[in-house]
């Protein structure tokens, strides 16, 4: 008897039954395979499971909960929350205090989704420790109090994550983005932005900011920023981004509006862009071997439009970017085919980019003596100049 196929199946008789031996004995095995399944299941399979596992909960059984919270699962913690909330009261308030202080990590998250449940008087004593794991490596348990105190509206900690994003740790400004996108705080967005054009994980916050400020909203209120954010998003895939953000942004939609309307220098290198990555995608099956049916079909429907797009229509304005101060210079300095156009970068202020240009100069076979006088010219860093000397 294959009770994870019941609890999840169609048959009312079947489910009911497997979700009373699930909460009424408790069967910790079973919610452990039910948890590790989290990803294979579609969404409206786990919203009714979630509605089952409550509605099996009665106040005889409802302590057998307590079992389950050492596998954690977005899909069902706020069922057992609510469901311990409901039949245990103060017993149970007192009880998600006590493992948030001390239990396991998978424990902390689900006693932070029960305190998000209490009012702002109730958890005024955890607040200090709330903020803390709002930092915690553990994703589910930094989320949960991260959304907790966006709710209480904390300004104390918001305040600091802003702070943050100064940081001369990239890691830590990193982490402050990630919470600020938690939170909600879209005035910090241009905070955000000015981060992602100065750090080397840019293309890691680029694909925190849509969850932020969706895609249409960005282009429509900065049309630039909006476009070098999508700039780095689809530099970032498949390594960072899952190729199947492109369902999610509707990619095709907006690579045909930018390419069908007035091309401008930055819409039409995002698209010189996404064509090589999307053809890469195509050529590289390992790229895609994770991917579903409809990820597969879509970016096969982007690639098929770019083959119709003419690539002289878009290298016509790329050079109008290749300046130091340009936000996309270095996306553009990729495009640069004459030895002409990447010498007037080497004087730059920008020594990172200095050493991509004398890259891209050795790659294609042009580099000389000369370009590496040029760029020590611009580097005071010692560990940087020894780099350009190597070349």
């Amino acid at each position: 008897m294959d009770l994870l196929k019941q609890l999840t199946g169609k048959n009312p008789a079947e489910y009911e039954y497997a979700a009373q031996i699930l909460v009424g004995t408790p069967d910790i095995e079973l919610f452990e395979k039910l948890v590790k399944q989290d990803d294979f299941l579609f969404d409206f399979v786990k919203n009714n499971v979630a509605q089952r596992i409550q509605k099996a909960v009665t106040k005889d059984n409802y302590l057998n909960l307590f079992e389950f919270l050492n596998f954690y699962s977005p899909s069902y913690d706020s069922a057992i929350a609510e469901s311990l909330l409901n039949f245990g009261g103060d017993d149970v308030i007192g009880k998600a205090k006590a493992l948030l202080k001390d239990g396991s990590s998978s424990q902390k998250a689900y006693a932070a989704k029960i305190l998000s449940l209490l009012s702002d008087k109730e958890i005024s004593d955890m607040i200090d420790l709330i903020r803390i794991y709002a930092y915690s490596d553990n994703e589910y348990l930094s989320s949960n109090c991260i959304e907790l105190l966006s709710r209480l509206n904390d300004k104390e900690s918001k305040n600091k994550a802003i702070e943050e994003l100064h940081s001369n740790d990239e890691f830590k400004a990193y982490d402050a983005v990630k919470f600020l996108v938690t939170f909600g705080a879209k005035d910090s967005l241009d905070e955000i932005i000015n981060l992602m054009k100065k750090t080397s994980l840019s293309e890691n916050i680029a694909c925190e900011i849509p969850y932020l400020v969706p895609i249409e909203e960005l282009l429509k209120n900065n049309h630039e920023d909006g476009i070098l954010v999508l700039c780095n998003i689809i530099s970032a895939i498949p390594e960072i981004a899952q190729p199947s953000i492109v369902l999610d942004y509707n990619f095709l939609e907006l690579f045909e509006e930018f390419y069908n309307s007035n091309l401008t220098p930055q819409s039409a290198l995002l698209l010189r862009i996404a064509k090589d990555k999307f053809y890469s995608l195509t050529e590289n099956e390992e790229y895609l071997y994770d991917c579903d049916k409809n990820t597969k079909d879509e970016i096969a429907n982007i690639n098929k439009f770019f083959r119709s797009v003419n690539n002289s229509k878009l290298d016509s304005l790329l050079y109008e970017e290749l300046y130091d101060e340009s936000d996309f210079v270095f996306f553009a300095v990729d495009y640069a085919d004459s030895k002409e156009e990447l010498e007037t970068l080497l004087d730059s202020s920008n020594p990172t980019l200095i050493l991509k240009v004398l890259g891209i100069l050795k790659n294609k076979q042009m580099l000389n003596d000369s370009h590496k006088a040029l760029a020590l010219n611009s580097i005071a860093n010692p560990e940087l100049r020894q780099i350009v000397e190597v070349l």
